[in-house]
């Protein structure tokens, strides 16, 4: 495991460095997509998976707990951009950035370790085979769907907010709203999973999401209160929905087998990921620019995975 988060640290901060010194598009995109997101993989998985070998009765509130990082991290790394950014340049305010992810990485490897020994016969960190068991693979389907929804709202917003005038400052700090927001959104319905269930809060989290679309982004027709009061009640459910996956996996695998089948999960949710953004930016476009039809969208994908989720929850009771 250690070696996974030594080479996403270094992949991580050489993806920012590279970054910082792009000047075509086709750089940035090599340096901070396919090497930033391959090195990002090698973190998120093993530490996510670390803690579920050493918690158990409270194991969501522990992933939760852990998953906060990320909100601070969303939080911090906007404002240091837009404030720093000014005042030494864009590449030098990345480079900070490249900074603080190295010396919070190298702390990382030092502190992460796994409680049990690998399964016998497990040389491979993906398993397409455990997609024959049904319930696990309803609860890989519930996170496909979720991820699929997620990154809508969380990739348009700032775009959304410029499109409605509110300003470049305004409309990118909804970034650093939405990050903050997801700070006690990743720990505190983790803990009402642990004694109401991961499913049934799970099931709580699309509902609310789906929600805060439907009743405030769409018809806040760029409203400032409404935005900003749905990026806040947006980014504290769409947080749950980020911490407890990991969680309802446990639910369907042993603990010894965590690792793999996080793994195998991920791998196959991040199609959705990949899909989604690109499928709401040709809804964007054949809508003449109008965020309505990609607010729709963005709604009704929570609707699916709404009801995968309620699927799973009476499947694996039963």
């Amino acid at each position: 495991m250690r070696w996974l988060i030594v080479a996403g640290t270094v992949g991580n901060v050489l993806a920012l460095v590279f970054m910082s010194n792009s000047t075509e598009f086709y750089q940035s995109f090599l340096s901070f997509s396919v090497l930033g997101g391959v090195s990002a993989s090698l973190l998120y998985n093993p530490a996510l998976s670390a803690i579920g070998h050493w918690f158990h009765k409270r194991r969501g509130l522990a992933i939760g707990l852990a998953c906060t990082s990320g909100g601070f991290g969303g939080v911090w790394m906007p404002l240091i951009i837009l404030h720093v950014a000014p005042a030494i340049e864009f590449a030098w305010s990345i480079r900070v950035i490249a900074l603080i992810c190295a010396v919070h990485g190298m702390i990382a490897s030092f502190l992460l370790t796994k409680r049990l020994p690998p399964t016998a016969g497990a040389e491979s960190s993906i398993d397409f085979k455990a997609l024959k068991d049904i319930n696990y693979a309803a609860v890989t389907i519930g996170m496909v769907m979720v991820e699929f929804a997620i990154f809508l709202p969380i990739t348009y917003i700032c775009s959304y907010a410029i499109y409605s005038d509110f300003g470049f400052m305004d409309a990118y700090l909804l970034n650093a709203i939405l990050n903050a927001a997801a700070i006690p959104g990743r720990f505190l319905p983790n803990y009402i999973a642990d004694r109401f269930g991961v499913l049934n809060t799970m099931c709580t989290i699309c509902f609310f999401c789906m929600a805060s679309i439907f009743c405030l982004w769409l018809p806040a027709k760029g409203n400032k209160p409404m935005t900003i009061a749905f990026t806040a009640i947006y980014g504290f459910w769409s947080g749950a929905s980020v911490s407890l996956a990991p969680v309802a996996i446990a639910l369907v695998c042993r603990t010894e087998d965590l690792g793999k089948r996080n793994g195998t999960a991920y791998t196959i949710t991040s199609f959705g990921t990949l899909i989604g953004i690109p499928i709401g930016g040709a809804i964007l476009g054949a809508d003449n620019g109008s965020y309505q039809g990609l607010t729709i969208f963005s709604g009704l994908a929570y609707v699916l995975s709404l009801v995968v989720y309620i699927f799973c929850r009476f499947r694996i009771r039963s």
